[in-house]
């Protein structure tokens, strides 16, 4: 039985409920799914004409008419089109098997890197990290990555990772970094310089110029999780007071 609830952006939904309409903007969610005028994102699945919620977390709005639930899910589910940190872990004739954190692990082919051919075989080794983009994720099939855009240019993927540190934090923490403008990036850049790598598996990779600022970064990222906006932003004020 499901709950008909009138629900609003940034309301904190429950694996059953159903939505009779939502978003600040009072848009009805049913309506506008028999209209299939509404994108459903993580957490929501379609039932005939209604919207129902399959996942616990708050409610998020993308204009003009995507809708997701923000949850802190650290299981990944890979899809095709997502871009992931793995690591090498098998090197076996043509094929490289990288573990993403999924249920399975995924293959990557030699020829799947910018430049590479028969003779020209990438400098791939056990233990490496990668950056890649699924081309096959589904669950009659096994996992593929490639390390190239559709273009054939690496566009950022590839091997990457010497002297920084890996780690794992939700997948709602990933899509707040991944967002446009991302406040969280924004107030870490006003401390001191760094690289960060974001895979949407829940993996981030960062570096600084030291490995004193890379464990600062790590950790502030780690910390800034559950906090709010205000309370970030004292913590990132008191470090960088304190690195003067």
């Amino acid at each position: 039985m499901y709950l008909c609830l009138k629900q609003r952006v940034g309301d904190v939904l429950l694996p059953g409920d159903e939505f009779s309409s939502a978003a600040e903007e009072t848009i009805s969610l049913t309506e506008a799914a028999k209209a299939d005028k509404v994108v459903c994102g993580p957490g929501l699945r379609r039932s005939g004409a209604r919207l129902l919620v399959c996942k616990s977390g708050v409610l998020r709005h993308k204009q003009p008419n995507m809708f997701w639930i923000d949850s802190q899910q650290r299981r990944y589910v890979p899809t095709k089109g997502e871009s992931v940190i793995g690591v090498v872990t098998v090197k076996s004739g043509d094929i490289f098997k990288v573990d993403f954190g999924g249920s399975e692990q995924a293959s990557l082919s030699y020829l799947a890197f910018e430049g590479a051919t028969k003779r020209n075989r990438p400098n791939v080794q056990v233990g490496d990290l990668v950056f890649g983009q699924f081309t096959v994720a589904n669950k009659d099939m096994e996992p593929e990555l490639v390390c190239i855009d559709s273009s054939g240019r690496a566009n950022g993927l590839g091997v990457f990772g010497a002297g920084g540190l890996l780690f794992r934090v939700s997948l709602g923490l990933v899509r707040r970094l991944l967002a446009p403008h991302s406040d969280v990036v924004q107030d870490l850049e006003r401390l001191f310089p760094f690289e960060l790598v974001v895979g949407m598996n829940g993996r981030l990779w960062v570096k600084a110029a030291s490995v004193q600022q890379t464990l600062i970064v790590a950790n502030l990222l780690e910390t800034c999780e559950n906090m709010t906006v205000q309370q970030r932003q004292v913590l990132f004020k008191r470090v960088a007071q304190g690195a003067l």
